[in-house]
C-alpha cells in the first residue's frame, strides 16, 4: 500500500474515488461505521420523502427517521447478503462484509443530499413571501435529490463492483436482484413477525381511534397464529409463543364469521368472565365497573346524530382507563343479558357503545377466539380527515399517539 493510500480518508475519497475507497476500508477496518452509516442513510432516505412532500411536523419527522433507521440497518443486512450469495453463483469474490461495507459508505450521497436538501427547503420557507426565489430554491432542492440518488446509485456500484471483482453487466444483476428481494422480503418480515398496518375507516372506537387513523397492530404481543401469516393459515393452527390478551387492550382481529374481514375493538372479557350492559353501565362480574362522566365532546359521532356526546372514562378492575362515548340514553345495547365468555375467547366492545357492532351482538359477531387475533393496537401512525372543501387535512396531533 502507497504513503497516499495509508492516508486515505473514506469520507472524501468515496466521492470520486470509491474502488479505491472500498479497497481501503475492507483492507483495514471492514465494519468500521457501517452500521452508523446504514442508520443514518436509511433515516436520510425517509426524511426525504416527507420533505418533497412538504411534511415538517415534528411526529412525523421522529417517526419517518426512526422507521429509516431500522429499514436501514435491516437493509443493509439482508441485501449484503442476498448480494453475496447471488455473486457467489456468478463466481463473484466478495465476502458478505465486503459488500455490507460497499452499501454502507455509498450511503454518503444521501446523507449529504439530505442535509442540502433541509437547508434549501428552509431557506425556501424563509423567503415563501417571494415566490421566484422560493420555488427556486425548491428547484434547486429538488434537483440535489436527483442528483445525490445518481450518485449512490454510482458510487455503490462501482463500489461493489470492485469487491466482487465483476464488470458492469454483473454487477448490475447482482445489484437489481439483491434490491428487488429486499423490497419484497423486508416488508413481509416486518408485517408477518413485528407491526401491520391498518387503517380506521368507521368511528366504532371513537374516540380513542377515528375515521381516518392509521394504525400499527403490535404482532409479537401475543404470539404468532394462522392469521399472523400473509397469505392464509396454510393448514397452521394455534399459536406459538401465546400470550392471552389483557383486558383493557385494543386488538385487530379477524371476524370470526368472515375472516377476510378485520375488525378493531377493546377486549372487555376473556374466557370466564361474565360481561353485561345495564342502564348503559358496562358490568363486569357482577360489579358495575368504575366510569367517570366528562365533558361532552362536538362532532359526528353518532352516525346521523351530529352535536354534542356525552363522554365517560371507564376503569376496568385492572386500572386501564379509556374514554367511552354514549350517543342515546336506553340505546339498543344499553341493557343486555348476561354474557358468559368461553374459554380461550376474548368479549370486545366499541368505545362509541351506541354506534358499533361488537361482541353484544352474537348473531353478527359475537365472541372473537383468541387465534383469531392479529395483534394488539400500538400506535397511530398517521391520521387525516377530509376538509370543509373535500381536501385530505393531516391530524398533526394524533400522529404518535399511543393507544390504549
Amino acid at each position: 500500500m502507497s504513503f497516499e493510500e495509508s492516508q486515505l480518508n473514506p469520507l472524501i475519497s468515496v466521492w470520486l474515488r470509491p474502488r479505491k475507497t472500498i479497497e481501503y476500508v475492507v483492507a483495514t477496518q471492514p465494519t468500521r461505521w457501517v452500521l452508523a452509516l446504514a442508520v443514518v442513510g436509511g433515516m436520510s432516505a425517509q426524511l426525504i420523502q416527507l420533505m418533497v412532500y412538504r411534511i415538517s411536523d415534528w411526529r412525523m419527522m421522529l417517526l419517518g427517521a426512526i422507521g429509516g433507521a431500522a429499514l436501514g440497518a435491516l437493509n443493509l443486512w439482508v441485501a449484503s447478503y442476498v448480494i453475496a450469495w447471488l455473486a457467489r453463483m456468478m463466481r463473484g469474490r466478495g465476502s458478505a462484509q465486503a459488500v455490507r461495507a460497499a452499501l454502507a459508505w455509498g450511503q454518503l450521497p444521501i446523507i449529504a443530499g439530505v442535509i442540502a436538501m433541509a437547508v434549501l427547503v428552509g431557506a425556501a420557507d424563509a423567503v415563501v413571501a417571494n415566490p421566484v426565489a422560493s420555488g427556486l430554491l425548491l428547484a434547486a432542492a429538488s434537483s440535489v435529490v436527483a442528483a445525490s440518488g445518481v450518485w449512490l446509485l454510482v458510487v455503490q456500484l462501482a463500489m461493489i463492483s470492485r469487491v466482487e471483482q465483476f464488470g458492469l453487466l454483473r454487477t448490475i444483476t447482482v445489484y437489481v436482484l439483491g434490491g428487488i428481494v429486499g423490497l419484497l422480503l423486508i416488508p413481509l418480515v416486518i408485517r408477518t413477525f413485528l407491526f401491520q398496518p391498518f387503517n380506521i375507516p368507521s368511528g366504532a372506537m371513537a374516540p380513542t381511534l377515528l375515521v381516518g387513523d392509521y394504525i400499527f397492530a403490535n404482532k409479537f404481543a401475543y404470539g404468532y397464529g394462522q392469521f399472523s401469516l400473509p397469505f392464509g393459515s396454510w393448514g397452521f393452527s394455534g399459536r406459538l409463543f401465546a400470550r392471552d390478551p389483557q383486558r383493557g387492550d385494543v386488538v385487530v382481529f379477524a371476524l370470526p364469521k368472515q375472516p377476510s374481514v378485520t375488525y378493531v375493538k377493546r377486549v372487555i372479557g376473556l374466557g370466564g368472565d361474565h360481561v353485561q350492559m345495564k342502564d348503559g353501565q358496562l358490568v363486569l362480574n357482577g360489579t358495575p365497573v368504575q366510569r367517570e362522566r366528562l365533558t361532552d365532546v362536538l362532532g359526528e359521532f353518532c352516525g346521523s346524530l351530529p352535536g354534542a356526546t356525552k363522554r365517560w372514562r371507564e376503569t376496568l378492575p385492572n386500572g386501564v382507563s379509556y374514554e367511552t362515548l354514549d350517543c342515546v340514553d336506553n340505546g339498543f345495547y344499553d341493557n343486555t343479558p348476561e354474557y358468559v365468555v368461553p374459554a380461550g375467547y376474548a368479549f370486545v366492545m366499541g368505545d362509541n357503545r351506541d354506534n358499533s357492532t361488537d361482541s353484544r351482538v352474537l348473531s353478527a359477531m359475537g365472541y372473537i377466539p383468541l387465534d383469531n387475533i392479529y395483534g394488539r393496537v400500538s400506535m397511530i401512525f398517521y391520521s387525516r380527515e377530509a376538509g370543509q372543501h373535500g381536501e385530505s387535512v393531516v391530524r398533526n396531533e394524533r400522529i404518535g399517539t399511543l393507544v390504549r
